[in-house]
C-alpha cells in the first residue's frame, strides 16, 4: 500500500485546478468495474490485502475522491447517471433496463458532448442501458458512442468468465474462449489504443463485469488460481457482525479485483508506450458496492456505505497532483467534472448538485426507497413492504422513515437510530432536506411518515 502523501482539497479548489487542463484536449479513458466496494482499494487505507497496486499508484499520482457515492446502487441507473450527469428520476433509467426501461437516445451524454468537440467516442464491455436483446445494441441505443463498439448489452448473459461474446458495431459476434473475460476485454482495449489515431482526441470506456457475480452461477468467479491466493481473507468490519455469503465469496471477490487491477496496469502501460499517457485522463470507478447479503437478501440495493460508496480515482491533465478531494461527490458529477477538465461546456440537461456535502440516493427493484447521506448522518426512507405494489415503481407518493445511522459514532452503520426519542429532531430536519433533494432530482411530490416502529 502506498504512503498517504497527499494534498487535501475541497471540491472548489479541485475545480480551480482543472483550469490547467483546459488549454489542451486530453483523451479520456474511463475504466468501470462492477460491484467494487470503495474499501477494497488500498489507497483508501482500510484493506490490507494489497490487491490494487496499480489503482493505488493511479490514486497516488492523481486525484483520489475519498467520499464518492452512486445515485442508485444498481447497474443501469448508476451507469446512466455517470454518462448523463442526471439522477434516475430525470434520465428515466430508474431500475435495470428491459421491459421498456432504457436510456432515451435523445439524452445528452458525455459521448454526444465530446463528439461535438471533435472526439471519437468508443466503448468496450458491458453496456446495460438498452432495452431488448442481451447482445447486440442498435447504434441509436448506444448513448452517442459511435466510434469503436465492442460490447454486449447484458454481458453476464452473453458470456461466462472464460468464454462468450462481445458484439461489434454491425452486431457481429466477437467470441472468446479459454481466456478470462477481463483479460480478453483488456486485450481489446490495448488493441484499440495501439491503433488509435493521435490526430484527434478520443474517449474510451472499458466496462468490466467483474467482480459482479455470474448470474446463472450465483457467485463471483476469479481467474484460475487467484481465489487460492486470497484464502482466509480480510473481512471488512461492517460485514463481520452479520450473516451473509462473504465467507464463501471474498476469495473470488478479491481475485476478481486483482484481475481488474492488472487490467488498469496494462492499459496504463499501453498509454505510456504510445506516448499518450501525459495527455490522457484515466478514470477508475465502480457502479456500486456490495454488502454480500448482510443487509438484505441480495447484494447491493441498500442505503449503507457498503452499497452506495465507491472508489473514484482520476489521473491525467488537471488531476496529476497527488491530491484528495474530501467533499462528498456523486457519480452525477462525473460527466461535468470531465467536460470541465477538457474545456467543454456543460449542457443544461446536467443536474449540478445544489447542496454541497450532501448525497441523494434512489433505490428500486428490491424496494422503493430514498436516502440522504452527509458526513454526519445516513437517513433512509422506504415504502413499507405492505405496499408491495410500489416496489416495482419508479417512485411513491408516500414513504416511511426506516433507517438512521450516525456515521461518525457508528462508521460501519450497525445501530439504527430511526424512531428513537433522542433523534426526533434530527429525523425531522433530515426529512425536510431529503424531500428537497427528491424534488431537485425530479421526483414527484411525496410525504415521509415517521418511523412506524419507534423505540420507547
Amino acid at each position: 500500500m502506498l504512503p498517504t502523501r497527499r494534498t487535501v482539497l475541497s471540491s472548489t479548489a479541485s475545480a480551480a485546478l482543472l483550469k490547467t487542463a483546459q488549454s489542451i484536449s486530453p483523451n479520456i479513458v474511463i475504466i468501470i468495474a462492477d460491484q467494487v466496494r470503495y474499501d477494497a482499494v488500498g489507497a483508501y487505507g482500510q484493506n490490507p490485502m494489497d490487491v490494487t497496486p496499480n489503482i493505488d499508484a493511479l490514486a497516488h499520482a492523481g486525484t483520489l475522491y475519498r467520499h464518492a457515492f452512486v445515485t442508485q446502487p444498481v447497474c443501469s441507473p448508476s451507469r446512466a447517471s455517470m454518462f448523463t450527469g442526471q439522477y434516475p428520476a430525470r434520465h428515466g433509467v430508474w431500475r435495470n433496463t428491459g421491459g421498456g426501461v432504457a436510456l432515451n437516445p435523445a439524452t445528452p451524454t458525455i459521448a454526444t458532448e465530446l463528439t461535438k468537440a471533435g472526439y471519437s467516442a468508443n466503448y468496450i464491455g458491458k453496456w446495460h442501458l438498452a432495452d431488448g436483446p442481451a447482445g447486440p445494441v442498435a447504434a441509436s441505443a448506444r448513448g452517442g458512442f459511435l466510434g469503436l463498439w465492442e460490447a454486449a448489452n447484458l454481458l453476464e448473459f452473453t458470456s461466462h468468465p472464460f468464454e462468450g461474446e462481445l458484439y461489434d458495431g454491425d452486431g457481429q459476434p466477437i467470441p472468446f474462449k479459454d481466456e478470462y473475460r477481463v483479460d480478453f476485454m483488456t486485450g481489446r482495449a490495448k488493441r484499440f489504443l495501439n491503433n488509435v489515431s493521435t490526430s484527434s482526441p478520443f474517449l474510451l470506456v472499458v466496462s468490466f463485469l467483474e467482480p459482479h457475480q455470474q448470474n446463472d452461477m450465483g457467485r463471483m468467479v476469479a481467474p484460475k488460481g487467484f481465489a487460492e491466493k486470497y484464502k482466509n481473507p480480510y473481512v471488512p468490519l461492517d460485514l463481520r457482525p452479520f450473516p451473509g455469503d462473504y465467507q464463501q465469496q471474498l476469495p473470488d471477490h478479491y481475485g476478481c479485483i486483482k484481475s481488474i487491477d492488472n487490467a488498469v496496469g496494462e492499459i496504463n502501460k499501453t498509454l505510456k508506450d504510445r506516448n499518450l499517457l501525459e495527455n490522457t485522463i484515466v478514470v477508475f470507478l465502480s457502479d456500486h458496492g456490495c454488502h454480500f447479503m448482510t443487509r438484505n437478501s441480495e447484494y447491493k440495493r441498500s442505503g449503507h456505505d457498503s452499497s452506495i460508496r465507491i472508489p473514484l480515482v482520476l489521473n491525467g491533465p488537471g488531476f496529476s497532483r497527488g491530491q484528495e478531494v474530501q467533499s462528498l461527490t456523486s457519480t452525477v458529477d462525473l460527466m461535468p467534472i470531465l467536460l470541465k477538465a477538457v474545456g467543454q461546456p456543460i449542457p443544461a440537461s446536467v443536474q449540478l448538485s445544489k447542496t454541497p456535502d450532501e448525497i441523494f440516493v434512489q433505490m428500486s427493484e428490491f424496494w422503493n426507497a430514498r436516502a440522504l447521506r452527509n458526513a454526519k448522518w445516513t437517513y433512509v426512507v422506504a415504502v413499507p413492504r405492505a405496499g408491495e405494489k410500489h416496489v416495482a415503481q419508479p417512485n411513491s407518493p408516500r414513504y416511511s422513515s426506516f433507517q438512521l445511522y450516525d456515521n461518525r459514532a457508528d462508521p460501519y452503520q450497525q445501530v439504527n437510530l430511526c424512531g428513537r426519542q433522542e433523534t426526533v429532531a434530527v429525523e425531522q430536519e433530515l426529512r425536510e432536506r431529503l424531500l428537497a433533494r427528491m424534488s431537485e432530482a425530479g421526483d414527484p411530490p411525496a410525504e415521509i411518515l415517521p418511523c412506524e416502529f419507534p423505540y420507547a
